[in-house]
């Protein structure tokens, strides 16, 4: 047996449970893994209480999309991954545990450079910001407007704008300016007279990304950009037709193209050999054990600086 945090209802982070599940064994195109940390999501949260709509309950949920480990065994039909490898596993499932059996397919090699911890952050907020400045084809010489800039998602879209030779206008509080210039960004304070500000720093914006979700930094994305198919959200999907543009998530009425979701997969590996090399900065934020997950979800529901990680508890 292992240990594992799962939910049988939904709810508040009260419903998370660890518990011990039954040890897991790779099938066909699977690996098992030793999960050294994982990396929790807003989703994670928005999934367990019901904000993001999931399939009916029909026993208890394993959760968790990202995280780090070590290979243990691999099912018959893998190439190119063998056990004792460290490894990010990225879109998969049920990682808030010790031991998981995903998709060969969600897992790529961890560059010895590269701890748990980092790999453990990378998966979605990568994968988001990058399949999203694909999508709105930012290129070298574009000026794009990213709102919330001083969150996991979009600190990253900050590092792959600027290394892509984008200008980035990043909102933020006055708290958290230096991170996001130190990241490449101009920055500009979130709230009332948002668009004036924006305004001020800069005369035309071409791709706006919004990381927000409030209603202040999409009226300020389209009166700034001309364009509004280079104009997205991450967070107001379900309303994104309302202002006419695009939307990669956030309960968007489409999912993404089969080109978005190759850039999701391909955001991973280059994301870990940018870390690697040390020209791409991931911040971490508090680390809990697996039994302290609900505690975790409190606090990514509350909002703190930097990424959340659940780790094995200590026996």
């Amino acid at each position: 047996m292992t240990h594992a945090v799962v939910y049988r209802r939904i709810g508040g982070p009260e419903v998370l449970e660890y518990t011990s599940v039954p040890t897991p064994s790779p099938g066909a195109g699977e690996v098992a893994v030793r999960i050294q940390a994982a990396g929790v999501n807003p989703i994670d949260a928005k999934l367990r209480g019901g904000i993001r709509p999931s399939p009916p309950l029909e026993g208890p949920r394993r959760v968790g999309a990202d995280g780090a480990g070590v290979i243990t065994a691999v099912g018959t039909g893998v190439e190119g991954l063998r056990a004792g490898m460290p490894v990010v596993v990225a879109g998969a499932q049920g990682l808030y545990a010790e031991a998981a059996v995903v998709p060969a397919s969600t897992v790529t090699a961890r560059p010895a450079d590269v701890d748990a911890h980092l790999g453990a952050a990378v998966g979605i907020p990568a994968a988001t910001a990058y399949q999203a400045l694909r999508s709105l084809s930012v290129a070298s010489g574009d000026r794009i407007l990213v709102h919330g800039g001083s969150g996991s998602v979009g600190q990253a879209v900050i590092q792959f704008a600027v290394s892509w030779g984008a200008t980035v206008i990043a909102t933020t509080s006055a708290r958290r300016a230096d991170r996001v210039e130190r990241l490449g960004a101009l920055p500009v304070r979130y709230g009332e007279g948002l668009l004036d500000r924006v305004r001020a720093v800069s005369d035309h914006v071409d791709v706006a990304l919004d990381c927000a979700g409030t209603d202040d930094a999409i009226e300020t994305s389209v009166a700034v950009v001309g364009d509004r198919s280079r104009v997205a959200t991450l967070v107001r999907g379900a309303d994104a037709p309302r202002w006419g543009i695009e939307a990669y998530a956030g309960g968007a009425a489409h999912g993404l193209t089969e080109q978005q979701q190759m850039w999701r997969r391909e955001a991973i590996p280059v994301t870990l050999a940018l870390v690697a090399a040390g020209a791409f900065e991931i911040e971490l934020g508090p680390r809990y054990p697996l039994s302290q997950a609900a505690r975790a979800h409190e606090d990514v529901e509350r909002g703190t600086e930097g990424k959340i990680l659940l780790v094995p508890d200590q026996d």
